[in-house]
């Protein structure tokens, strides 16, 4: 029996204007930060990071082109070694934030992540999601460590397009059925150990959130309001999301995303959308019954989360066996699955849902 094994970020301060504690955070780690963010972030809060950092020795903002690619974190690795940076800040969402660690992994400066959105679990994490220039999954890196902290300003999250708060919601919604898919089947985490006891715990809390506090939350956010249920499932989606995936370890829903890199239109969707689908495809390969599909459905229909390929604009049919072929053959978590499993159930899987969407 392997050990069993939970990382966390170092410290997780979350709620309306947590930014204002930025710069007090950095200067417990460096005295010259190297901030990456794109150029829609610098528009809206380049001027609070930088009052919020001025008494930094030096700053320097490096423009993020929009896609983590191994040249992208070259480029702005060796600016931050000509800048001197002895602190790396990651600002934005989930591909900044991945860009920025592989800074901090070529640097090994310590790393504070701001996120701007809540579409994905990524700011807690070691993970380093690389892709190609054509937007395709390319590699999956890991920092030797968990952030030093992770800043999540509510204020700012309410501020962004109701689409990325779903997108978070049907990422986080996965975890508790990979986890507990993971510990069952004997799988490991991303610390390659056995999923502790904790993980199974905050993978259920993460769901539990995120049913009672998921619709009023996004309400909420369309009202651009901060409120209680928005601080609850920020905490869901961002900090027990990505606690119970990296020390939780992962099953079909995630790995059924290397497929989907590889057909455009759904590609281009965010992550947390198509680990969504990627979910449903998991819960009939389980067996679930009707009236627990039928429920899990009502409530992706009333957040908007996809719930067949045709919600992505492409027939089933025509790339299903692509998508399965592709994540069977790149997923390594994809067997960390209790039930028998092979190629075919997971194709028939997708287009169960097809039938259940045309059925609506």
């Amino acid at each position: 029996m392997s050990v069993r094994a939970f990382g966390s970020p170092a410290r997780y301060i979350q709620g309306p204007d947590a930014l204002s504690e930025l710069g007090a955070l950095v200067r417990l780690h460096g005295q010259r930060p190297f901030v990456v963010a794109d150029t829609i972030v610098m528009d809206l809060l380049g001027a609070r990071l930088k009052a919020e950092l001025a008494e930094a020795e030096t700053v320097t903002f490096a423009t993020f082109c929009g896609e983590c690619t191994a040249a992208e974190i070259d480029k702005l690795a060796a600016a931050a070694r000509t800048a001197g940076a002895d602190v790396v800040i990651g600002v934005g969402g989930g591909k900044a934030i991945d860009t920025a660690k592989g800074v901090r992994i070529a640097l090994r400066t310590p790393l504070v992540i701001v996120p701007t959105i809540a579409s994905n679990d990524s700011p807690t994490s070691r993970l380093v999601v690389v892709y190609t220039a054509e937007h395709v999954l390319s590699e999956v890196r890991l920092m030797d460590a968990n952030p030093d902290a992770v800043l999540v300003d509510t204020s700012v999250i309410v501020q962004a397009p109701a689409r990325f708060f779903v997108a978070g919601i049907g990422d986080a919604l996965s975890k508790k059925f990979e986890v507990e898919q993971c510990a069952a089947a004997g799988g490991l985490n991303f610390f390659k150990g056995r999923p502790t006891s904790l993980a199974v715990t905050i993978a259920d809390s993460c769901y539990r959130a995120i049913r009672a506090d998921g619709e009023a939350a996004v309400a909420a956010v369309a009202r651009k309001a901060a409120d209680d249920a928005v601080e609850r499932v920020v905490e869901a989606t961002i900090l027990l999301s990505g606690l119970a995936f990296e020390s939780g370890g992962l099953s079909i829903a995630h790995s059924l995303t290397r497929g989907f890199s590889t057909v455009p239109e759904v590609a281009r969707a965010l992550h947390g959308e198509q680990v969504a689908l990627g979910l449903l495809v998991q819960l009939l390969a389980e067996g679930r019954e009707a009236d627990f599909m039928a429920d899990m459905l009502a409530f992706y229909a009333r957040l908007n989360l996809p719930r067949a390929l045709e919600d992505f604009g492409v027939e089933t049919e025509a790339v299903v066996d692509g998508i399965v072929s592709v994540s069977w053959d790149t997923a390594p978590y994809i067997r960390n699955f209790v039930q028998p499993l092979f190629k075919e159930r997971l194709a028939d899987a997708f287009r169960t849902l097809a039938g259940l969407r045309r059925a609506e």
